[in-house]
Protein backbone atom coordinates (compact mmCIF):
# COMPACT_ATOMS: atom_id res chain seq x y z
CA UNK A 1 0.00 0.00 0.00
CA UNK A 2 1.30 3.08 -0.72
CA UNK A 3 1.73 5.55 2.20
CA UNK A 4 0.18 8.46 0.76
CA UNK A 5 -2.96 7.16 0.73
CA UNK A 6 -2.27 6.74 4.92
CA UNK A 7 -1.50 10.40 4.62
CA UNK A 8 -4.64 11.71 3.00
CA UNK A 9 -6.31 9.43 6.02
CA UNK A 10 -4.05 11.40 8.41
CA UNK A 11 -5.33 15.02 6.43
CA UNK A 12 -8.79 14.07 6.24
CA UNK A 13 -8.52 13.20 10.40
CA UNK A 14 -7.02 16.20 11.29
CA UNK A 15 -9.24 18.54 8.95
CA UNK A 16 -12.47 16.88 11.33
CA UNK A 17 -13.23 16.96 14.63
CA UNK A 18 -16.48 14.92 14.89
CA UNK A 19 -15.89 11.70 16.03
CA UNK A 20 -18.36 10.06 14.10
CA UNK A 21 -16.76 10.81 10.94
CA UNK A 22 -13.79 9.98 12.09
CA UNK A 23 -14.68 6.27 12.73
CA UNK A 24 -16.37 6.12 9.40
CA UNK A 25 -13.06 7.29 7.53
CA UNK A 26 -11.26 5.02 9.50
CA UNK A 27 -13.40 2.16 9.09
CA UNK A 28 -13.66 2.84 5.08
CA UNK A 29 -9.73 2.70 5.21
CA UNK A 30 -9.72 -0.54 7.55
CA UNK A 31 -11.72 -2.36 4.75
CA UNK A 32 -9.30 -1.18 1.63
CA UNK A 33 -6.33 -1.91 4.22
CA UNK A 34 -8.24 -5.62 4.66
CA UNK A 35 -8.36 -6.28 0.64
CA UNK A 36 -4.50 -5.67 0.12
CA UNK A 37 -2.35 -9.04 -0.50
CA UNK A 38 -0.10 -9.97 2.28
CA UNK A 39 3.48 -11.90 0.77
CA UNK A 40 3.91 -14.98 2.60
CA UNK A 41 5.77 -14.57 6.02
CA UNK A 42 4.69 -11.05 6.26
CA UNK A 43 2.69 -9.25 8.57
CA UNK A 44 -0.54 -8.11 7.42
CA UNK A 45 -1.22 -4.70 5.66
CA UNK A 46 -4.01 -4.27 7.74
CA UNK A 47 -2.18 -4.96 11.06
CA UNK A 48 0.31 -1.74 10.53
CA UNK A 49 -2.62 0.35 9.31
CA UNK A 50 -4.51 0.09 12.50
CA UNK A 51 -1.62 0.86 14.61
CA UNK A 52 -0.48 3.65 12.47
CA UNK A 53 -3.59 5.37 12.65
CA UNK A 54 -2.98 5.70 15.93
CA UNK A 55 0.30 7.26 15.47
CA UNK A 56 2.47 4.21 16.65
CA UNK A 57 4.43 1.44 14.76
CA UNK A 58 3.95 -0.96 18.46
CA UNK A 59 1.11 -1.65 20.19
CA UNK A 60 0.34 0.07 23.53
CA UNK A 61 3.46 -0.54 26.06
CA UNK A 62 5.44 -1.57 23.12
CA UNK A 63 8.56 0.17 22.08
CA UNK A 64 9.47 4.24 22.34
CA UNK A 65 11.26 4.84 18.87
CA UNK A 66 12.84 7.34 21.41
CA UNK A 67 13.97 10.24 19.22
CA UNK A 68 14.54 13.39 20.98
CA UNK A 69 13.24 16.71 19.21
CA UNK A 70 16.34 17.87 18.55
CA UNK A 71 17.60 14.89 16.76
CA UNK A 72 14.51 15.31 14.48
CA UNK A 73 15.46 18.40 13.75
CA UNK A 74 19.22 17.32 12.34
CA UNK A 75 16.92 14.55 10.55
CA UNK A 76 14.49 17.05 8.62
CA UNK A 77 17.82 18.79 7.66
CA UNK A 78 19.91 16.27 6.56
CA UNK A 79 16.72 14.70 4.60
CA UNK A 80 16.36 18.22 3.05
CA UNK A 81 20.02 19.46 2.52
CA UNK A 82 18.79 22.18 4.83
CA UNK A 83 20.79 24.19 7.61
CA UNK A 84 19.80 23.64 11.10
CA UNK A 85 19.13 27.09 11.44
CA UNK A 86 16.98 27.49 8.33
CA UNK A 87 15.17 24.71 10.33
CA UNK A 88 14.84 26.29 13.63
CA UNK A 89 13.87 29.13 11.88
CA UNK A 90 10.71 27.15 9.76
CA UNK A 91 9.94 25.33 12.81
CA UNK A 92 9.27 28.97 15.08
CA UNK A 93 6.93 29.83 13.16
CA UNK A 94 5.06 26.83 12.76
CA UNK A 95 5.55 25.14 16.33
CA UNK A 96 5.37 21.76 14.54
CA UNK A 97 8.21 19.84 13.39
CA UNK A 98 5.60 18.22 10.84
CA UNK A 99 4.78 21.22 8.81
CA UNK A 100 8.94 22.01 8.96
CA UNK A 101 9.33 19.02 6.85
CA UNK A 102 6.24 19.69 4.69
CA UNK A 103 7.55 23.01 3.98
CA UNK A 104 11.44 21.98 3.60
CA UNK A 105 10.12 19.15 1.28
CA UNK A 106 7.98 21.93 -1.09
CA UNK A 107 11.39 23.99 -1.65
CA UNK A 108 13.82 20.92 -2.17
CA UNK A 109 14.75 21.25 -5.65
CA UNK A 110 13.09 18.13 -7.92
CA UNK A 111 15.27 15.27 -9.22
CA UNK A 112 14.44 14.18 -12.85
CA UNK A 113 13.99 10.99 -11.86
CA UNK A 114 10.94 10.65 -9.85
CA UNK A 115 11.60 8.48 -6.75
CA UNK A 116 10.18 4.83 -5.85
CA UNK A 117 6.85 5.54 -4.39
CA UNK A 118 7.30 5.31 -0.06
CA UNK A 119 5.32 2.51 0.83
CA UNK A 120 3.58 1.78 4.27
CA UNK A 121 5.70 -1.29 4.71
CA UNK A 122 8.76 0.64 3.98
CA UNK A 123 7.79 3.70 6.64
CA UNK A 124 6.66 1.08 9.64
CA UNK A 125 9.27 -1.28 8.91
CA UNK A 126 12.16 1.61 9.09
CA UNK A 127 10.74 2.57 12.34
CA UNK A 128 10.06 -0.76 13.84
CA UNK A 129 13.96 -0.62 13.80
CA UNK A 130 14.78 2.36 15.64
CA UNK A 131 14.73 1.04 19.49
CA UNK A 132 16.66 -1.64 18.85
CA UNK A 133 19.72 -0.08 17.31
CA UNK A 134 22.64 0.15 20.23
CA UNK A 135 26.69 0.00 19.77
CA UNK A 136 29.01 2.13 18.20
CA UNK A 137 27.38 4.50 15.46
CA UNK A 138 23.87 3.46 16.84
CA UNK A 139 22.77 7.26 16.53
CA UNK A 140 24.03 7.61 13.14
CA UNK A 141 22.37 4.32 11.71
CA UNK A 142 19.24 5.61 13.54
CA UNK A 143 19.10 9.09 11.61
CA UNK A 144 20.03 7.11 8.47
CA UNK A 145 16.63 4.78 8.63
CA UNK A 146 14.71 8.30 9.09
CA UNK A 147 16.34 10.29 6.48
CA UNK A 148 15.70 7.40 3.66
CA UNK A 149 12.05 7.88 4.92
CA UNK A 150 12.21 11.47 4.30
CA UNK A 151 14.16 11.54 1.10
CA UNK A 152 11.55 9.35 -0.44
CA UNK A 153 8.77 11.77 1.09
CA UNK A 154 6.30 13.76 -0.59
CA UNK A 155 5.20 17.17 1.43
CA UNK A 156 2.35 15.98 2.76
CA UNK A 157 4.11 12.62 3.52
CA UNK A 158 6.68 14.27 5.28
CA UNK A 159 4.73 16.25 7.40
CA UNK A 160 3.26 12.73 8.88
CA UNK A 161 6.43 10.72 9.12
CA UNK A 162 7.99 13.29 11.37
CA UNK A 163 4.81 13.66 13.43
CA UNK A 164 4.51 9.84 13.45
CA UNK A 165 8.43 9.92 14.69
CA UNK A 166 8.13 12.24 17.68
CA UNK A 167 4.47 11.19 18.30
CA UNK A 168 2.35 14.30 18.17
CA UNK A 169 -0.20 13.38 14.89
CA UNK A 170 -3.10 15.92 15.63
CA UNK A 171 -5.27 14.27 14.11
CA UNK A 172 -7.95 13.36 17.09
CA UNK A 173 -7.57 9.64 16.87
CA UNK A 174 -7.71 8.16 20.25
CA UNK A 175 -8.50 4.20 21.57
CA UNK A 176 -12.62 4.77 21.59
CA UNK A 177 -12.80 5.71 18.03
CA UNK A 178 -10.30 2.97 16.89
CA UNK A 179 -12.45 0.91 18.49
CA UNK A 180 -15.57 1.75 17.08
CA UNK A 181 -14.15 1.95 13.36
CA UNK A 182 -12.81 -1.58 13.67
CA UNK A 183 -16.56 -2.71 14.85
CA UNK A 184 -18.02 -0.61 11.78
CA UNK A 185 -15.75 -1.71 8.92
CA UNK A 186 -16.25 -5.91 10.05
CA UNK A 187 -19.30 -5.83 11.61
CA UNK A 188 -18.80 -6.87 14.93
CA UNK A 189 -20.00 -5.45 18.42
CA UNK A 190 -17.67 -2.91 19.63
CA UNK A 191 -18.02 -4.77 23.04
CA UNK A 192 -16.10 -7.57 21.39
CA UNK A 193 -13.47 -5.17 19.75
CA UNK A 194 -12.81 -3.91 23.38
CA UNK A 195 -12.72 -7.44 24.99
CA UNK A 196 -10.55 -8.69 22.52
CA UNK A 197 -8.16 -5.91 22.58
CA UNK A 198 -7.61 -5.74 26.58
CA UNK A 199 -6.79 -9.50 26.36
CA UNK A 200 -4.23 -9.15 23.48
CA UNK A 201 -3.32 -5.23 23.77
CA UNK A 202 -2.92 -4.26 19.87
CA UNK A 203 -5.79 -3.20 18.11
CA UNK A 204 -3.53 -4.36 14.79
CA UNK A 205 -4.16 -7.96 15.76
CA UNK A 206 -7.80 -7.17 16.84
CA UNK A 207 -8.53 -5.59 13.30
CA UNK A 208 -6.95 -8.79 11.75
CA UNK A 209 -8.97 -11.19 14.08
CA UNK A 210 -12.18 -9.43 13.00
CA UNK A 211 -11.16 -9.51 9.52
CA UNK A 212 -11.40 -13.04 9.71
CA UNK A 213 -14.41 -12.87 11.47
CA UNK A 214 -13.64 -14.65 14.80
CA UNK A 215 -12.90 -12.62 18.14
CA UNK A 216 -12.71 -14.93 20.54
CA UNK A 217 -9.59 -13.66 21.72
CA UNK A 218 -7.50 -16.51 24.07
CA UNK A 219 -5.04 -15.37 26.28
CA UNK A 220 -1.12 -15.89 25.29
CA UNK A 221 1.74 -16.72 27.18
CA UNK A 222 4.29 -13.81 26.72
CA UNK A 223 1.59 -11.50 25.09
CA UNK A 224 0.54 -8.80 28.20
CA UNK A 225 -2.39 -9.04 29.20
CA UNK A 226 -4.20 -5.04 30.03
CA UNK A 227 -4.77 -5.40 33.99
CA UNK A 228 -8.23 -5.55 35.98
CA UNK A 229 -8.40 -2.06 37.93
CA UNK A 230 -10.06 -1.22 41.23
CA UNK A 231 -12.30 1.23 41.77
CA UNK A 232 -12.64 3.65 45.09
CA UNK A 233 -14.93 3.42 47.82
CA UNK A 234 -15.10 5.96 50.45
CA UNK A 235 -15.05 4.18 53.45
CA UNK A 236 -14.25 0.56 54.41
CA UNK A 237 -18.03 -0.32 55.65
CA UNK A 238 -19.54 0.73 52.24
CA UNK A 239 -16.52 -1.62 50.54
CA UNK A 240 -17.68 -4.73 52.37
CA UNK A 241 -21.02 -3.71 51.66
CA UNK A 242 -21.02 -4.33 48.42
CA UNK A 243 -20.46 -7.98 47.81
CA UNK A 244 -21.55 -11.27 50.19
CA UNK A 245 -18.24 -12.71 49.72
CA UNK A 246 -15.37 -9.98 50.49
CA UNK A 247 -11.87 -10.32 50.42
CA UNK A 248 -9.96 -7.38 52.59
CA UNK A 249 -6.14 -7.52 50.69
CA UNK A 250 -3.49 -5.27 51.96
CA UNK A 251 -2.80 -2.09 49.47
CA UNK A 252 0.46 -2.29 48.96
CA UNK A 253 2.85 1.11 47.82
CA UNK A 254 4.34 -0.59 45.18
CA UNK A 255 4.54 -2.03 41.37
CA UNK A 256 2.48 -4.18 39.91
CA UNK A 257 3.48 -6.80 37.70
CA UNK A 258 2.26 -9.40 35.49
CA UNK A 259 4.92 -12.63 35.70
CA UNK A 260 4.62 -15.09 32.12
CA UNK A 261 6.16 -18.84 33.15
CA UNK A 262 6.79 -21.24 29.85
CA UNK A 263 9.06 -23.65 31.66
CA UNK A 264 12.49 -22.31 32.64
CA UNK A 265 11.54 -19.06 30.42
CA UNK A 266 10.29 -16.21 32.44
CA UNK A 267 9.05 -12.27 31.18
CA UNK A 268 8.02 -9.66 33.61
CA UNK A 269 5.18 -7.19 32.17
CA UNK A 270 4.46 -3.84 34.00
CA UNK A 271 0.77 -2.45 34.60
CA UNK A 272 1.55 -0.38 31.45
CA UNK A 273 2.21 -3.73 29.12
CA UNK A 274 6.29 -2.32 29.04
CA UNK A 275 8.17 -5.31 29.63
CA UNK A 276 11.01 -5.05 32.68
CA UNK A 277 12.23 -8.52 32.63
CA UNK A 278 15.82 -7.07 32.59
CA UNK A 279 15.32 -4.44 35.63
CA UNK A 280 14.30 -7.34 37.73
CA UNK A 281 16.26 -10.99 37.24
CA UNK A 282 15.45 -11.27 41.04
CA UNK A 283 11.43 -11.86 39.75
CA UNK A 284 12.37 -13.86 37.41
CA UNK A 285 14.38 -15.99 39.07
CA UNK A 286 11.99 -16.26 42.10
CA UNK A 287 9.33 -17.12 39.59
CA UNK A 288 11.53 -20.37 38.28
CA UNK A 289 12.55 -21.58 41.53
CA UNK A 290 9.43 -21.10 43.25
CA UNK A 291 6.33 -21.76 40.85
CA UNK A 292 5.27 -25.21 40.01
CA UNK A 293 3.42 -25.02 37.35
CA UNK A 294 4.68 -25.60 33.79
CA UNK A 295 3.02 -22.53 32.72
CA UNK A 296 1.25 -19.77 34.44
CA UNK A 297 0.37 -15.96 34.35
CA UNK A 298 0.62 -14.46 38.05
CA UNK A 299 -0.05 -10.88 39.44
CA UNK A 300 1.52 -9.45 42.18
CA UNK A 301 2.55 -6.21 43.80
CA UNK A 302 6.69 -5.42 44.23
CA UNK A 303 7.60 -3.33 47.28
CA UNK A 304 11.07 -2.49 47.93
CA UNK A 305 12.79 -3.27 51.56
CA UNK A 306 15.14 -3.01 53.70
CA UNK A 307 17.73 -5.52 55.18
CA UNK A 308 14.90 -6.50 57.49
CA UNK A 309 11.61 -6.73 54.89
CA UNK A 310 10.09 -3.70 56.16
CA UNK A 311 8.46 -1.81 53.30
CA UNK A 312 10.58 1.22 51.60
CA UNK A 313 8.73 4.52 49.42
CA UNK A 314 7.93 3.78 46.15
CA UNK A 315 10.98 6.18 44.91
CA UNK A 316 13.63 3.40 45.93
CA UNK A 317 11.55 0.96 43.48
CA UNK A 318 11.08 3.44 40.92
CA UNK A 319 14.88 3.86 40.82
CA UNK A 320 15.14 -0.13 39.64
CA UNK A 321 12.03 0.68 37.12
CA UNK A 322 14.38 3.19 35.29
CA UNK A 323 17.76 1.55 35.66
CA UNK A 324 18.83 -0.28 32.55
CA UNK A 325 22.36 -0.38 33.45
CA UNK A 326 24.27 -1.67 36.42
CA UNK A 327 21.06 -3.69 37.12
CA UNK A 328 23.50 -6.62 40.23
CA UNK A 329 24.09 -3.30 42.36
CA UNK A 330 20.58 -2.33 42.25
CA UNK A 331 19.65 -6.04 42.78
CA UNK A 332 21.56 -5.49 46.08
CA UNK A 333 21.16 -2.01 46.69
CA UNK A 334 17.64 -2.18 46.31
CA UNK A 335 15.61 -5.92 47.60
CA UNK A 336 12.41 -6.44 46.94
CA UNK A 337 9.42 -8.45 47.92
CA UNK A 338 6.85 -10.03 45.62
CA UNK A 339 3.33 -10.18 46.93
CA UNK A 340 0.68 -12.05 44.74
CA UNK A 341 -2.56 -12.00 44.45
CA UNK A 342 -4.05 -13.34 41.62
CA UNK A 343 -3.47 -16.02 38.67
CA UNK A 344 -4.86 -15.71 35.03
CA UNK A 345 -3.91 -18.54 32.93
CA UNK A 346 -1.80 -21.99 34.25
CA UNK A 347 -1.18 -24.87 32.05
CA UNK A 348 -2.70 -23.81 28.81
CA UNK A 349 -5.96 -22.31 30.22
CA UNK A 350 -7.29 -19.14 30.83
CA UNK A 351 -8.73 -18.51 34.37
CA UNK A 352 -10.30 -15.29 32.97
CA UNK A 353 -13.82 -16.85 33.85
CA UNK A 354 -13.30 -18.45 37.11
CA UNK A 355 -14.48 -16.47 40.35
CA UNK A 356 -11.49 -15.18 42.46
CA UNK A 357 -12.24 -17.74 45.11
CA UNK A 358 -11.18 -20.25 42.80
CA UNK A 359 -8.32 -18.50 41.10
CA UNK A 360 -6.80 -17.97 44.37
CA UNK A 361 -7.09 -22.08 44.83
CA UNK A 362 -5.17 -22.74 41.91
CA UNK A 363 -2.42 -20.31 42.78
CA UNK A 364 -1.84 -21.44 46.44
CA UNK A 365 -1.61 -25.20 44.83
CA UNK A 366 1.47 -24.00 42.39
CA UNK A 367 3.51 -21.95 44.75
CA UNK A 368 6.29 -22.16 47.47
CA UNK A 369 6.38 -19.12 49.46
CA UNK A 370 9.55 -17.52 51.13
CA UNK A 371 10.28 -14.64 52.80
CA UNK A 372 10.28 -12.18 49.82
CA UNK A 373 8.14 -14.03 47.27
CA UNK A 374 4.42 -14.90 48.59
CA UNK A 375 0.67 -14.22 48.78
CA UNK A 376 -0.90 -10.69 49.33
CA UNK A 377 -2.03 -10.52 53.31
CA UNK A 378 -5.39 -10.75 53.50
CA UNK A 379 -8.35 -11.93 55.47
CA UNK A 380 -12.11 -13.59 54.22
CA UNK A 381 -14.51 -11.59 56.30
CA UNK A 382 -17.33 -9.95 56.34
CA UNK A 383 -17.27 -8.86 59.86
CA UNK A 384 -16.24 -4.99 59.97
CA UNK A 385 -14.00 -5.37 63.74
CA UNK A 386 -11.91 -7.54 61.48
CA UNK A 387 -11.91 -5.99 58.41
CA UNK A 388 -10.91 -2.66 60.18
CA UNK A 389 -8.34 -4.52 62.65
CA UNK A 390 -6.49 -5.42 59.37
CA UNK A 391 -6.82 -2.75 57.55
CA UNK A 392 -5.31 -0.39 60.27
CA UNK A 393 -2.35 -3.50 60.63
CA UNK A 394 -1.76 -2.25 57.15
CA UNK A 395 -1.54 1.35 57.40
CA UNK A 396 0.91 0.81 60.66
CA UNK A 397 3.01 -1.42 58.35
CA UNK A 398 3.16 1.31 55.77
CA UNK A 399 1.25 0.52 53.13
CA UNK A 400 -1.63 2.18 51.50
CA UNK A 401 -4.96 0.61 52.92
CA UNK A 402 -6.76 -2.29 51.94
CA UNK A 403 -8.41 -3.80 48.24
CA UNK A 404 -11.68 -5.01 49.44
CA UNK A 405 -12.44 -7.84 46.60
CA UNK A 406 -15.41 -10.16 45.33
CA UNK A 407 -14.24 -13.50 45.90
CA UNK A 408 -17.61 -14.63 43.72
CA UNK A 409 -16.23 -12.16 40.40
CA UNK A 410 -14.58 -12.69 37.68
CA UNK A 411 -11.10 -11.62 35.95
CA UNK A 412 -12.32 -8.30 33.61
CA UNK A 413 -9.16 -7.36 31.50
CA UNK A 414 -8.50 -3.52 31.63
CA UNK A 415 -11.87 -2.70 33.22
CA UNK A 416 -12.99 -1.00 36.42
CA UNK A 417 -16.28 -2.49 36.80
CA UNK A 418 -16.31 -2.51 40.63
CA UNK A 419 -15.34 -5.52 41.51
CA UNK A 420 -12.09 -4.63 43.39
CA UNK A 421 -12.64 -1.35 45.98
CA UNK A 422 -9.52 0.72 47.30
CA UNK A 423 -9.81 1.97 50.48
CA UNK A 424 -7.38 4.65 51.78
CA UNK A 425 -7.26 6.89 55.01
CA UNK A 426 -7.29 10.31 53.00
CA UNK A 427 -8.57 11.08 49.64
CA UNK A 428 -7.85 9.35 46.53
CA UNK A 429 -4.51 10.32 44.84
CA UNK A 430 -4.36 11.12 41.36
CA UNK A 431 -2.80 10.33 38.17
CA UNK A 432 -2.84 13.22 35.93
CA UNK A 433 -0.67 13.74 32.56
CA UNK A 434 1.88 16.83 32.22
CA UNK A 435 0.34 18.76 29.49
CA UNK A 436 2.08 21.95 29.82
CA UNK A 437 4.42 24.20 31.51
CA UNK A 438 5.84 27.42 32.12
CA UNK A 439 9.40 28.28 32.77
CA UNK A 440 10.36 29.61 36.12
CA UNK A 441 12.01 33.01 37.11
CA UNK A 442 14.68 34.10 39.22
CA UNK A 443 17.64 31.31 40.06
CA UNK A 444 14.46 28.71 39.00
CA UNK A 445 14.69 30.30 35.44
CA UNK A 446 16.18 26.98 33.93
CA UNK A 447 13.25 25.03 35.35
CA UNK A 448 9.42 24.83 34.49
CA UNK A 449 8.42 25.85 37.88
CA UNK A 450 5.01 25.36 37.30
CA UNK A 451 3.02 22.25 35.69
CA UNK A 452 -0.14 22.13 33.55
CA UNK A 453 -2.08 18.92 35.17
CA UNK A 454 -4.79 17.01 32.45
CA UNK A 455 -7.38 14.54 32.73
CA UNK A 456 -8.61 11.73 30.11
CA UNK A 457 -11.66 13.08 28.71
CA UNK A 458 -13.24 11.64 25.45
CA UNK A 459 -9.89 10.57 24.34
CA UNK A 460 -8.00 13.54 24.80
CA UNK A 461 -6.22 15.39 27.85
CA UNK A 462 -8.15 18.18 29.39
CA UNK A 463 -6.93 20.55 32.17
CA UNK A 464 -7.75 20.27 36.08
CA UNK A 465 -5.39 22.84 37.60
CA UNK A 466 -1.81 23.58 37.77
CA UNK A 467 1.08 22.71 40.24
CA UNK A 468 3.05 25.65 40.87
CA UNK A 469 4.21 25.08 44.75
CA UNK A 470 5.72 22.66 46.36
CA UNK A 471 8.57 21.51 44.13
CA UNK A 472 11.98 20.62 44.78
CA UNK A 473 15.32 22.13 43.09
CA UNK A 474 15.89 18.12 42.13
CA UNK A 475 12.34 17.46 41.10
CA UNK A 476 12.23 20.72 38.71
CA UNK A 477 15.26 19.63 37.10
CA UNK A 478 14.28 15.92 36.47
CA UNK A 479 10.84 16.97 34.99
CA UNK A 480 12.53 19.59 33.39
CA UNK A 481 14.32 17.19 31.65
CA UNK A 482 12.02 15.21 30.94
CA UNK A 483 9.44 17.62 29.56
CA UNK A 484 11.78 19.47 27.24
CA UNK A 485 12.38 15.68 25.00
CA UNK A 486 8.53 16.37 24.57
CA UNK A 487 8.06 19.67 23.62
CA UNK A 488 5.85 20.50 21.09
CA UNK A 489 4.83 24.27 21.20
CA UNK A 490 6.33 27.41 23.21
CA UNK A 491 4.67 30.57 23.37
CA UNK A 492 6.98 33.09 25.50
CA UNK A 493 6.99 31.28 29.12
CA UNK A 494 5.16 28.94 28.17
CA UNK A 495 5.11 25.27 26.92
CA UNK A 496 2.52 22.65 25.69
CA UNK A 497 4.24 18.89 25.68
CA UNK A 498 2.97 15.51 24.52
CA UNK A 499 0.84 13.83 27.25
CA UNK A 500 2.97 11.66 28.24
CA UNK A 501 4.40 12.14 32.01
CA UNK A 502 2.25 10.69 34.41
CA UNK A 503 2.72 12.10 37.87
CA UNK A 504 0.57 10.92 41.11
CA UNK A 505 -1.12 14.14 42.39
CA UNK A 506 -2.04 14.59 46.11
CA UNK A 507 -3.99 17.51 47.24
CA UNK A 508 -6.56 18.45 49.94
CA UNK A 509 -9.80 19.03 48.28
CA UNK A 510 -11.40 18.98 44.81
CA UNK A 511 -13.06 21.80 43.53
CA UNK A 512 -15.54 23.21 41.07
CA UNK A 513 -14.04 25.37 38.53
CA UNK A 514 -15.14 27.39 35.32
CA UNK A 515 -11.38 27.76 34.72
CA UNK A 516 -10.49 24.28 33.57
CA UNK A 517 -12.08 22.64 30.81
CA UNK A 518 -12.44 19.48 33.16
CA UNK A 519 -14.59 21.76 35.37
CA UNK A 520 -12.83 20.48 38.33
CA UNK A 521 -9.78 21.71 40.00
CA UNK A 522 -7.64 20.69 42.87
CA UNK A 523 -6.92 22.42 45.84
CA UNK A 524 -3.28 22.63 46.88
CA UNK A 525 -1.84 20.01 44.62
CA UNK A 526 1.34 18.55 45.56
CA UNK A 527 3.49 16.23 43.67
CA UNK A 528 3.48 12.55 45.47
CA UNK A 529 5.55 10.81 42.75
CA UNK A 530 6.51 10.12 39.25
CA UNK A 531 4.60 7.10 38.16
CA UNK A 532 7.11 5.64 35.37
CA UNK A 533 5.29 2.02 35.90
CA UNK A 534 1.93 4.19 34.10
CA UNK A 535 1.42 5.00 31.19
CA UNK A 536 -1.11 7.84 29.66
CA UNK A 537 -4.16 5.40 29.24
CA UNK A 538 -3.86 4.82 32.66
CA UNK A 539 -3.99 8.57 33.78
CA UNK A 540 -7.58 9.42 35.74
CA UNK A 541 -10.38 10.70 34.01
CA UNK A 542 -12.72 13.68 34.70
CA UNK A 543 -15.21 11.07 35.27
CA UNK A 544 -12.95 9.73 37.99
CA UNK A 545 -12.64 13.37 39.79
CA UNK A 546 -16.56 13.54 39.49
CA UNK A 547 -16.36 10.69 41.36
CA UNK A 548 -14.20 11.82 44.31
CA UNK A 549 -15.67 15.19 44.37
CA UNK A 550 -19.24 13.71 45.11
CA UNK A 551 -17.03 10.78 47.67
CA UNK A 552 -15.30 13.77 49.41
CA UNK A 553 -18.27 15.77 50.36
CA UNK A 554 -20.20 12.37 51.31
CA UNK A 555 -17.48 11.86 53.85
CA UNK A 556 -17.98 15.43 54.98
Amino acid sequence: MRYSLLADLYERLESTAKKLEKRDMLAEFYRHAASEPTPSGRQPVLEKVVLMSTGAVFAQGGEDLGVAKETIKKIIAKAFGAPLDAVEKIFKKTGDLGLTAEKLAENKKQTALRQQALTVDKVFDNLQQLPFISGTGSQERKVNLVVEILSQASPKEARYVVRTVIGDMRIGVAHGIVREAIALAFDKEPKQVEHAFNVLGNFGIVAEMARKGDLNAEVQLFRPVRVMLADSSPNLKEALDAFDCPLVECKYDGFRIAGHKDGSKVKIFSRRLDEVTNQFPDIEKMIKDNISAKQCIVEGEVVAVDSKGNPQPFQSLSRRIQRKHNIEKMVKDIPIQVNLFDIIYVNGASLMDKPLKERLESLKMIIKTSKSFHYADNIETKDFGNAEKFYQKCLKQGQEGVIVKNLSAQYKPGKRVGYWLKVKPIMEPLDLVVVGAEWGEGKRSQWFGSLVLGAKQAGNFVETGRMASGLTEEQMEDLTKRLKKIIVSEEGKIVSVKPQVVLEIGYEEIQKSPKYKSGYALRFPRLLRLREDKSPSDANTVNDIEKLFFMQKKRK
